[in-house]
């Protein structure tokens, strides 16, 4: 039982008018809507933020070659210190829309009678060209792991004292005695 499209659907695009003739060529220049969960886990594309597309659809023997580029706003958070992140992708769309399941594969896209759907070709698209650690700056320094301060605000100087566990008992004594020769 195949799915059947809806025509209202932001990503699903007629190729009515290019019927079934070999050669024949539209482009079209959109901005919808971004789908919702279209991200990895430190960054993706906002929920129905601006997506600017520019396409071109051929109609080939086989079904309907889509390609063009899609641009969107990211949004996130840095991997190192965890302050939002915000900037823009652009991927490259490509993909051929067969006629019918005669001649695709079980991964290949299938026209719904002359309806498209562009959604998951995108989707794939921003998904693996995502950083996976997104980073504020190229430089980064990131959180402290002894204290989780920002390095990048507390400087040069920033240290913790660390003590060998195996000495830690005599720590103690040290202080013990510095304060007896005070005395």
């Amino acid at each position: 039982m195949t799915q059947h499209l809806d025509p209202r659907s932001p990503w699903v695009i007629s190729t009515h008018d290019l019927g079934k003739r070999p050669g024949t060529m539209r482009e079209l220049a959109l901005v919808l809507p971004a789908p919702a969960d279209l991200g990895v886990d430190m960054i993706g594309v906002p929920k129905d933020a601006e997506v600017e597309l520019d396409l071109r659809l051929e109609a080939v023997m086989e079904g309907v070659l889509v390609s063009g580029t899609a641009q969107a706003p990211l949004a996130g958070e840095c991997a190192r210190c965890l302050d939002p992140v915000s900037s823009d992708i652009e991927v490259e769309l490509q993909e051929l829309f067969f006629y019918s399941d005669e001649d695709a594969s079980e991964e290949d896209s299938l026209l719904d009678g002359e309806l498209l759907d562009l959604e998951p070709t995108f989707r794939d698209a921003v998904v693996l060209a995502l950083p996976l650690s997104p980073v504020c700056q190229d430089d980064c320094p990131g959180l402290c792991a002894e204290c989780g301060i920002k390095l990048a605000e507390a400087g040069d100087d920033h240290r913790h004292e660390k003590i060998d566990a195996r000495w830690a008992s005599l720590q103690g004594l040290m202080t013990e005695n510095d304060n007896d020769q005070e005395k």
